[in-house]
């Protein structure tokens, strides 16, 4: 019987089959790149507001604590975001004709509410409350970043599950004392995992029940 393919298909065929092993593994290691970056998770990208608020100016700068604007951060699901009167209460002595707060003052005049845009905002099928990681001994800066530092507000992690979990696998690697967790200079001593321990005990964190799936979706 004749043949039907020519001696070289069978390196080409070998050939093919390694270029498209190949082909696959680079198509699928850029996917994950470009799901892990900024472009798709916006991580250091910072968000345009409708009025250029420098966390540093005030935190950093003039020492205005956290929970001075972020009211409910202790006690509710939500942080808070100030309301403009918050805002006034300092602008309406300084910076009285900055072109950039005239929103701010727009707000105030009319009653509507400045439109802020969430930096961190997860998806309506997770459940997160603020007030429980400031009762187990999280900090700001644990989820999110050095923002005294963020002359503009980003994103410093990506929230994604895996990355949640692995503060909820392991809180000891992660937890504080409750009167540093507005700390934005905390740093964690040598002994971290052993104060975190410690802390777990104190403060009844429930180590089975933070990993299981119905403790963020409800």
């Amino acid at each position: 019987m004749a043949q039907i393919f020519h001696p070289s298909m069978k390196v080409l065929s070998r050939a093919s089959i390694a270029a498209a092993l190949i082909l696959g593994v680079a198509v699928t290691w850029t996917a994950i790149g470009i799901y892990d970056s900024g472009y798709t998770t916006d991580v250091d990208v910072p968000r345009e507001q409708v009025v250029p608020f420098s966390h540093k100016r005030h935190v950093d700068g003039n020492g205005i604590a956290c929970e001075y604007c972020h009211t409910s951060v202790d006690r509710s699901s939500f942080a808070g975001i100030p309301p403009t009167y918050t805002c006034m209460t300092c602008h309406s002595q300084i910076y009285t004709r900055s072109p950039l707060l005239e929103p701010v003052r727009a707000s105030l005049q009319s009653g509507t509410p400045l439109r802020w845009i969430r930096v961190n905002d997860l998806p309506d099928f997770v459940y997160f409350n603020h007030s429980i990681h400031v009762a187990k001994g999280v900090g700001c800066v644990t989820c999110h970043g050095q923002v005294d530092q963020m002359p503009l507000t980003w994103r410093a992690h990506t929230l994604f599950m895996s990355w949640c979990l692995d503060c909820h696998r392991a809180p000891q690697k992660y937890i504080r004392p409750r009167e540093e967790v507005l700390n934005m200079d905390y740093v964690p001593p040598a002994d971290q995992e052993e104060l975190g321990r410690r802390l777990i005990r104190e403060y009844a964190i429930d180590t089975a029940r933070i990993t299981d799936c119905s403790t963020c979706h409800r």
